[in-house]
């Protein structure tokens, strides 16, 4: 299996590659994970982001020429698009199966691959809910700093809640973009609302998100983020924009999405669920436990041992 995200990273393509490659284990198989292609004889590749493992992509097909290949399109293979994203299409061939994260993902694909396509939703099992922090409404935000994940959206939305309002967002995420971080350092500093840990491990993001009232995700384009699925299992609804990646995960008509980029929106949603107005925090509530289901790891272990049956690999 190939991954450009550093093993134990806690960075989504790196969390995907070690959950599945624990699945391909206790399915029988024999996993070894890379960055790059090492090179030798397999029975099959497993490969994510195909930009970024192209290369591997390659390389494995000239020594395996007979042996599967099984690429996942990352967000950044998907959106905006294939082509200006950079996914080759000789890349797209050369892959005997294409798995996406949520539905909407099929829709980015021609008619030929898509019927080489298979979705296979991220799972988590159960979260235990923490203790409330007193004294505020905790909205978790996961995600590193990088521009795609638009991650001060938040931050300027809590400036715009009225001046009782509890609501504060716990921003855990990584650097990957130096102008954003000085910003966020910055937002930090000076907004009572809004805190940014900085990178932490995943049991400690899952802590924070596990004692929150909301998650926000803001993401200007996700291939099917991870951080939802985590939501779900913890029993925390979420607020997201309304990106392809988030409808197909938790469908077309969930109250809790916002357009990206529309920070007064994002700020009338957290306002109305801080008050629980009209019943908005409830209908969220119960729409995420009713998503339960789809995050359940046996549903993932199956979907990826059918897959394998496909292929031959049993």
């Amino acid at each position: 299996m190939v991954s450009p995200a550093a093993p134990n990273t806690v960075h989504g393509n790196g969390v995907t590659a070690q959950r599945w490659a624990g699945i391909l284990r206790e399915l029988g198989h024999e996993v070894r994970t890379a960055q790059e292609y090492p090179g030798g004889r397999y029975a099959a590749l497993i490969a994510l982001h195909a930009r970024k493992s192209a290369d591997a992509i390659r390389a494995f097909r000239a020594e395996n020429p007979r042996a599967p290949i099984v690429l996942a399109l990352t967000g950044t293979d998907l959106y905006p698009d294939l082509r200006s994203t950079g996914v080759e299409p000789e890349v797209l061939d050369l892959a005997s199966r294409i798995v996406v994260l949520q539905e909407h993902g099929r829709d980015q694909l021609d008619s030929a691959r898509r019927e080489r396509c298979r979705v296979i939703l991220q799972s988590v099992p159960p979260i235990e809910r923490r203790r409330p922090a007193d004294g505020i409404v905790e909205v978790a935000q996961l995600a590193h700093i990088r521009a795609v994940k638009d991650p001060l959206r938040a931050a300027a939305a809590v400036r715009l809640l009225p001046p009782d309002s509890r609501v504060h967002v716990t921003h855990v995420g990584s650097v990957l973009d130096s102008d954003l971080a000085a910003a966020a350092r910055e937002e930090s500093a000076t907004n009572p609302r809004y805190s940014w840990l900085g990178e932490r491990t995943r049991a400690q993001a899952l802590d924070v998100l596990a004692r929150s009232r909301l998650l926000v995700l803001a993401s200007q384009h996700e291939g099917g983020a991870n951080v939802i699925s985590e939501a779900i299992a913890a029993g925390v609804p979420v607020i997201s924009s309304a990106i392809p990646g988030s409808i197909g995960l938790l469908g077309h008509d969930y109250p809790g999405y916002f357009p990206a980029g529309d920070t007064e929106s994002l700020a009338d949603l957290l306002a109305a669920a801080e008050s629980d107005r009209d019943g908005f925090y409830t209908q969220l509530a119960r729409r995420c436990r009713n998503l339960r289901h789809l995050v359940d790891p046996r549903r993932e272990h199956a979907a990826w041992a059918d897959l394998l049956a496909e292929l031959s690999l049993t």
